[in-house]
């Protein structure tokens, strides 16, 4: 029986190649296919934290054919399957998929919700149509342009690899290495404690997924040759501003004391959602935003570990960081202290 269980599990190992690899998500998604065993190779740069994962094979070159050395990294090589992780603009990624058509037999393409035209519908699922980009011909990266970009990402690997690709489009992710900083910014801030800002009404939805979570989903898809495309967020109950705060609050033991500040008035203050208050989307005509679909990759054996966990090791991460870390999110303390302020004066 297990010289039987042994092959079985020998027969599921993978030489898998990772585009890219080292930066939060691409990183997760190596420590998974690891722990489960395959043969992992990294194509990138080098440029971000080439000192990880000293045993693992890495290439360098760029994705960009257009560039120096471009993609002969890759040649005379094969692989059982790839996962695209730093794909934005459809040529490059599409002359990625092609060098890549008749070597690598399963393509994974990290996509976005972001990719739709609107987030107007709750719960749409992944047939809503997709944002389209007035001058196709268009490769700057922008606020606007991004989703519409990555829609023409999916659209490419899609028809180079057909029912051989598989499409994840995640939402907000969390959890330990996220360079963004717009789940990172709460708990570290609700450990620091005193008066939070916390922003619209208690019971706000939000969404959002541990990075393991989403990677670990990922690997076991590419174990299974799974195609299709799928929304990948969480998690699978209604997950309120409230929780994510007052979670902080009984993973950090802190004596933050949560004020909460209508939309309207830190709209009027010109407060930046999502960015200078990570998770916060005003209610307006974004509902898909906090409810997007996600039943059919839960069908697909997507699972979530405990909010408290993803808490607790982002927190831990963010201890490691030097003091003077430059934030990508979230308000500055000078800012939040002049915000309640004015808030108060009002009331």
């Amino acid at each position: 029986m297990l010289s039987v269980l042994a092959s079985a599990l020998y027969l599921t190992k993978m030489k898998l190649l990772i585009l890219g690899g080292t930066v939060f998500l691409g990183r997760a998604l190596v420590e998974a296919a690891l722990a489960r065993g395959h043969k992992v190779t990294l194509f990138n740069r080098g440029q971000h934290n080439p000192q990880l994962f000293p045993a693992v094979e890495k290439l360098r070159g760029d994705r960009d054919p257009s560039q120096a050395g471009g993609l002969k990294a890759l040649d005379g090589r094969q692989w059982d399957a790839a996962i695209d992780t730093s794909g934005y603009v459809p040529g490059v990624v599409r002359a990625s998929a092609e060098r890549m058509r008749d070597v690598v037999q399963h393509y994974t393409f990290i996509s976005s919700v972001s990719v739709y035209r609107d987030f107007k519908l709750a719960h749409a699922d992944e047939r809503y149509p997709l944002g389209i980009l007035e001058d196709p011909s268009v490769e700057q990266i922008t606020g606007e342009t991004y989703g519409p970009l990555k829609a023409l990402c999916e659209q490419a690997v899609q028809q180079v690899y057909a029912e051989r690709a598989l499409i994840i489009r995640p939402g907000l992710i969390a959890g330990p290495h996220d360079t963004t900083d717009r789940f990172t910014y709460w708990p570290v801030r609700v450990a620091r404690g005193g008066e939070v800002l916390a922003p619209g009404k208690p019971d706000m939805p939000v969404q959002m997924i541990d990075v393991r979570d989403l990677a670990e989903w990922n690997i076991r898809m590419v174990e299974q040759k799974q195609s299709g495309t799928y929304n990948v967020t969480g998690p699978d109950y209604v997950l309120t501003m409230y929780k994510v705060l007052h979670d902080s609050q009984h993973v950090t033991g802190s004596d933050a004391r949560f004020t909460w500040i209508p939309d309207k008035v830190l709209l009027e203050r010109d407060v930046t959602p999502w960015i200078e208050l990570p998770l916060w989307v005003p209610r307006d005509a974004k509902e898909g935003f906090r409810h997007t679909y996600i039943d059919k990759a839960i069908a697909a054996g997507l699972t979530f570990r405990p909010l408290d966990e993803t808490i607790r090791d982002t927190l831990a991460w963010a201890r490691t960081r030097p003091a003077d870390h430059a934030w990508s999110a979230g308000l500055k303390p000078e800012h939040e202290r002049a915000l309640l302020a004015l808030w108060h004066a009002r009331q």
